[in-house]
């Protein structure tokens, strides 16, 4: 599941979209202003940001420059009611993707942040080499050396393809159970534990990754 953070100081605003976001199949995180949304982006894996400008403490132009200056490549909407020509060259000169006017029509900013998606080939390449081994996301399977992959659990997969995805990343059990198990109220933090061990006795001996404890903290994956 995608990750989107709204950034917007209207909270009408900021609820409506994440409504529209979570009904699409999205997930969706807020902030209201540059300041949250960086914070945000230090605890969380965020895939896009749809961003106001106007805001206080930071505006969306100083958050997309810090972003890009950060060597943050992830694609930025940008939604605003600044309409002029000079006020979209500051937005695209800041480093943002694309554009909307307020008042924006969700349905077409869910259809933005589609295209978004698949123009940064987020949505699109879902395979992930790493050394001999190779992540296919669609078939949910991981093949080694060539040979035919071998399809696996569902949350096994998707925990194995998260810790890869960021190598040397250490995620919490929270950060994990959060992202990958959502809402679900019958699983816990042992739950991610058990899914790690049952990851280890499959790749224990993989010579591509290992996924690694960090003790007082979680787990982290890292490439060999």
């Amino acid at each position: 599941m995608f990750q989107i953070l709204v950034v917007e100081d209207d909270a009408s605003l900021r609820r409506l979209m994440s409504a529209a976001l979570k009904q699409n199949g999205y997930q969706p995180f807020t902030a209201s202003d540059g300041m949250e949304a960086l914070d945000m982006l230090e605890k969380t894996n965020i895939d896009l940001i749809i961003s106001d400008i106007m805001m206080p403490n930071m505006d969306g132009y100083e958050l997309t420059r810090q972003l890009r200056s950060a060597n943050f490549q992830l694609p930025i909407l940008m939604v605003t009611a600044k309409e002029s020509f000079e006020d979209k060259k500051e937005g695209f000169d800041a480093g943002t993707d694309d554009y909307m006017v307020k008042p924006i029509d969700i349905n077409e900013m869910v259809l933005r942040v589609g295209a978004l998606l698949k123009r940064s080939k987020l949505a699109s390449e879902h395979t992930m080499t790493v050394g001999n081994c190779v992540l296919d996301y669609d078939a949910q399977t991981v093949a080694f050396d060539g040979q035919p992959g071998e399809t696996i659990p569902q949350m096994e997969f998707k925990l194995l393809f998260k810790l890869l995805s960021y190598p040397n990343k250490i995620f919490t059990r929270r950060q994990l159970l959060d992202e990958l198990w959502g809402m679900d109220k019958d699983v816990d933090e042992r739950t991610v534990d058990v899914h790690i061990k049952r990851l280890r006795e499959r790749y224990g001996d993989a010579s591509a990754f290992s996924i690694v404890t960090v003790r007082g903290l979680g787990y982290k994956a890292v490439k060999q």
